[in-house]
Order: C-alpha cells, then sequence, then structure tokens
C-alpha cells in the first residue's frame, strides 16, 4: 500500500522547453494510522528534456528491526510541454530482489510491457496523458496549469488503472517551512470499498505536493512534508 502514497496527475508531448524545477530533494514523513512509520526520500533530477525521478521509503526508529529494507520508486522519461511524460517505471524492494516491476511505455504502439519474476507480458491502450505511480504526484509541478476536476491513466509496476481527481481548496497546512495554502485533489470512488486517494499540493510553492493520504481497509497511510529543496 505505501507504494501508492509514492503517489497523483497528467498530461504529455515533447522538448525541454518546459515548465518545472531542473532538480529537486523532497522529504516526507510517513505515517501509518497517525502513528510515525518511515521517512520518504524523492529525487529529482532532468538533463535537457530527460528526467530521472526517485523515491525511497525506510522505516525509522524502534520499527527498522521489524522492516530493515526499503521501498525503491523510479521513474525515468521525458518532460515536455504539458508535462512529464514516463517511459519507465520500476518497483523494488531491497529485502526481495526478486520481486522488483518493470513497465515499459510504448507511446507509439499505445501499450505497456511488464516484467515481474522472470514473467513478460504486454498490455494494450496507453492513453496519452497517462502517468506511473510516482510520476502521478510531481506531475502538478509541471503542467502548464492546476486542473479543476481531472481523470488520468495511472501505470504500476504490474497493473493499469483510470484514477478520477477533484479539486477543491485545502486550507493552509503547517510544515517546518512555515503554513502553506493548497488545493486538494481527492480521487472520486465508485464503490465504499474503493483506496480513497488525496493529494494536496501548494500552488506558492509551484504545486509541491505538501501531503498525501491514502485509506483502505481501516489503514490510513500519510506522507507529510518535512523539507524540500527545488532548484530550477
Amino acid at each position: 500500500m505505501i507504494k501508492f502514497l509514492l503517489l497523483a496527475a497528467s498530461l504529455i508531448a515533447g522538448t525541454a522547453h518546459a515548465v518545472g524545477p531542473t532538480r529537486m530533494n523532497v522529504t516526507y514523513e510517513l505515517y501509518r494510522n497517525g502513528v510515525k512509520l518511515g521517512q520518504v526520500t524523492d529525487t529529482f533530477t532532468r538533463v535537457g528534456s530527460r528526467y530521472t525521478l526517485t523515491s525511497e521509503t525506510r522505516a525509522t526508529g524502534p520499527l527498522q528491526m521489524l522492516w530493515p529494507g526499503n521501498i525503491r520508486l523510479e521513474s525515468t522519461g521525458a518532460v515536455t510541454p504539458k508535462g512529464l511524460r514516463p517511459a519507465q517505471f520500476q518497483h523494488a524492494r531491497s529485502d526481495a530482489p526478486n520481486k522488483l516491476a518493470t513497465a515499459r511505455l510504448d507511446w507509439k504502439q499505445h501499450s505497456i510491457t511488464y516484467e515481474y519474476k522472470g514473467e513478460t507480458r504486454r498490455v494494450d491502450g496507453l492513453r496519452d496523458g497517462a502517468q506511473d505511480q510516482l510520476s502521478q504526484v510531481y506531475q502538478f509541478m509541471f503542467a502548464p496549469r492546476l486542473p479543476a476536476d481531472y481523470s488520468v491513466q495511472v501505470v504500476s509496476g504490474r497493473d493499469l488503472n483510470d484514477y478520477h481527481y477533484a479539486r477543491s481548496a485545502g486550507g493552509d497546512i503547517q510544515t517546518p517551512m512555515g503554513a502553506l495554502a493548497t488545493q486538494q485533489y481527492q480521487r472520486i470512488t465508485q464503490k465504499p470499498d474503493e483506496k480513497a486517494i488525496t493529494v494536496w499540493v501548494a500552488p506558492a510553492r509551484n504545486n509541491l505536493p505538501v501531503r498525501i493520504r491514502v485509506s483502505e481497509d481501516g489503514v490510513t497511510v500519510e506522507q507529510r512534508l518535512v523539507r524540500a529543496t527545488v532548484r530550477r
């Protein structure tokens, strides 16, 4: 479920003259039902029109004994005038290298090739504007404008999902960088047991994700921003 946190947004095309930062280091504290679980460190670099976005989640404190490994997500692709256009997404666990999951996005064929535990399969139906589980969170920082109501395909290491988000005022959120006014994106669900996802972004900080919350099966996992370095 943690992988969904390192999650939400859309749109795509190609040149180096796109909006958004060239380098970024962002740290979040990770909570499960209000109890601090660990830390998430995200890093973004851009060279020309190519980008690499990584996210590492690890337990801290006493929980390190129970969960000594870490989860690593990586998204690579192009930065375009419409935002991020991922070409490959990987989900890895340091304690289970055999569970490396890879998704390669073929924009010409509108398909995705998945690799997991030695098996390869292809899925058709990739639509323009699709994001992966990691790029979807930071796409808000690269899209030309914040959408009011937005639908996006999200590619994970093993499947493809459709999400629909509605925007509303998110209020001020206290962070170590001070109080930040936010806009809130909340997933519109159709069934009671569907995963609830909410993302708060700060327009004054180039739509940096300030808080990310996922609730499912009575468990709420939340990322809370603690520091960020963003360079243009």
